[in-house]
């Protein structure tokens, strides 16, 4: 189901609402109903692997009274699989869903050995989602696998939400996975509101590949006036970089950066297509990963999410994706941006 035209107003939330939230490694905001974090590998403290922002989701996992419901391509943080063993233990409804290439992890066998449900996808496909559900009240969502690379290693975006009605999407969607056994392709249940208005803030909800992501994405982009900035761990999509080119072609200001090593490897890469059309796309100059997946329409617009620039994110993973229309988080979005820009190499 394709969710509709993205279209949009920008929101009111003011730029002044949004406050620091102080991390020994990592950068974080909070807003009147969300907190965004950015993970920082280039910090010396990373190495420590403390003080990051899974400290934040610990912290809301041991606040749940009623459920956590976890979708989650992998785990190996020993501080997130604790939290969720003694959520289990006082009561609450745990329950994780992830790929089944991971199901062998330390973390995600000693959460089946504490009494923890968790189901493998067993498709070839991949289960690529990335969001916890708690207490029907609040999702958090975006590109960090509760790993410690993904934490302290790689580039990463990590966002939380307090929305009734986007958890219900995301509960839908879990459900989908957890008590209907259906993965990737197999049709599944309706996003209950596939846009949330937040205090005035539309954000659109979108679940690949039953909501046709990419083609609502290359609408997004054919909507650019002035600027498109993006960073990709993996970008091989010719709808999305002809729409790219596009924008380019188009007076708009285009920037990005690509992980190094996917663009140079990946099979049918857009970075030859980008440099050849003169774009500024840059290699990231972190030696771990460039795992955000983020684009940033006129400064006003957010997409961030699981979901790669990628066919197989279209076609066959399952993936979440968040479209904000809100220039006070775009702004927060354009700084984490510029901190790896200029790190990246031309």
């Amino acid at each position: 189901m394709l969710n509709g035209a993205l279209t949009g107003t920008p929101a009111p939330l003011a730029v002044e609402a949004i406050v620091p939230v102080p991390l020994h490694v990592g950068h974080g905001v909070q807003g009147p109903w969300f907190e965004l974090y950015f993970t920082d590998p280039s910090n010396p403290a990373s190495a420590q692997s403390t003080g990051g922002v899974d400290d934040r989701l610990v912290a809301a996992i041991d606040a749940a009274r009623l459920s956590v419901h976890t979708a989650i391509y992998n785990i190996s943080l020993n501080n997130v699989r604790e939290a969720l063993i003694r959520a289990h233990r006082r009561g609450v409804e745990v329950r994780v869903v992830t790929d089944s290439d991971n199901l062998d992890g330390e973390d995600l066998q000693r959460l089946k050995e504490a009494g923890v449900t968790v189901l493998g996808d067993r498709r070839q496909g991949t289960m690529h989602d990335k969001f916890i559900v708690i207490d029907g009240t609040e999702v958090w969502t975006g590109s960090m696998n509760f790993t410690v690379s993904g934490t302290y290693l790689d580039n990463n975006v990590l966002m939380r939400i307090i929305s009734p009605d986007l958890a219900a999407d995301y509960e839908a969607e879990f459900a989908e996975m957890f008590e209907d056994d259906k993965f990737g392709p197999e049709a599944g249940r309706i996003t209950p509101h596939p846009r949330v208005d937040i205090a005035g803030t539309p954000v659109d909800i979108y679940f690949s590949p039953d909501d046709g992501v990419e083609a609502a994405m290359v609408n997004l982009l054919d909507t650019a006036q002035d600027s498109i900035y993006f960073l990709a761990y993996s970008f091989t999509s010719n709808p999305l970089g002809e729409a790219v080119r596009r924008a380019d072609e188009a007076g708009v200001d285009v920037r990005g950066v690509m992980d190094q090593e996917q663009a140079v490897s990946n099979l049918g890469t857009e970075l030859t297509a980008f440099r050849s059309s003169g774009l500024d796309v840059r290699l990231d100059g972190n030696p771990g990963q460039m795992h955000e997946k983020v684009m940033i329409i006129d400064q006003q617009v957010v997409v961030l999410g699981s979901y790669n620039f990628s066919r197989s994110a279209s076609e066959t993973n399952d993936e979440n994706v968040l479209v904000i229309f809100s220039r006070a988080i775009a702004e927060q979005a354009v700084r984490e941006f510029e901190r790896v820009y200029a790190l990246a190499t031309p």
